[in-house]
C-alpha cells in the first residue's frame, strides 16, 4: 500500500500543517484543506466604527472589549454591529480595505445604518 506522511503532503503542497489532513484510499492521496473563514467585521464605538478582519472572531471581538486592542481602548464600549464570512484569505483583506475607503464607508453607511 502506498503510504504518506503529513509531512511530505506538506512539502509537495506547500501548505501549512494546520491546513492540511491526509488521508490514503485506493492508491490515491487525499488532501483536505480545513474551511478555515476569514471575517471582516465592524464594531460600533462610542465615538464611530471601527472596521476590522480575522480568522477568530469571537476571540478578537473578546481582545476588542477587554480593551487589548490599543487602536480601540479608549473607544470603548464596543459591540459587534456586523460581519462578513470570506474563504479566501487576500479577497477578504481586499474587502476590509475597501469597506475602510471612501466609497467603502459609503456602502456601509447606505446599507448598514
Amino acid at each position: 500500500p502506498v503510504s504518506y506522511t503529513h509531512l511530505d503532503v506538506y512539502k509537495r503542497q506547500n501548505l501549512r500543517r494546520d491546513e492540511v489532513r491526509c488521508g490514503v484510499r485506493r492508491r490515491h492521496l487525499t488532501i483536505v484543506t480545513h474551511g478555515y473563514m476569514h471575517y471582516i467585521y465592524s464594531l460600533k464605538c462610542k465615538d464611530g466604527y471601527y472596521i476590522g478582519c480575522t480568522e477568530n472572531l469571537k476571540e478578537r471581538v473578546g481582545r476588542h472589549q477587554n480593551g487589548y486592542v490599543s487602536a480601540i481602548a479608549r473607544r470603548l464600549p464596543v459591540s459587534l454591529e456586523f460581519y462578513f464570512a470570506i474563504k479566501d484569505k487576500y479577497k477578504a483583506f481586499e474587502f476590509e480595505k475597501y469597506l475602510k475607503s471612501g466609497s467603502g464607508r459609503a456602502f456601509l453607511k447606505k446599507h448598514f445604518q
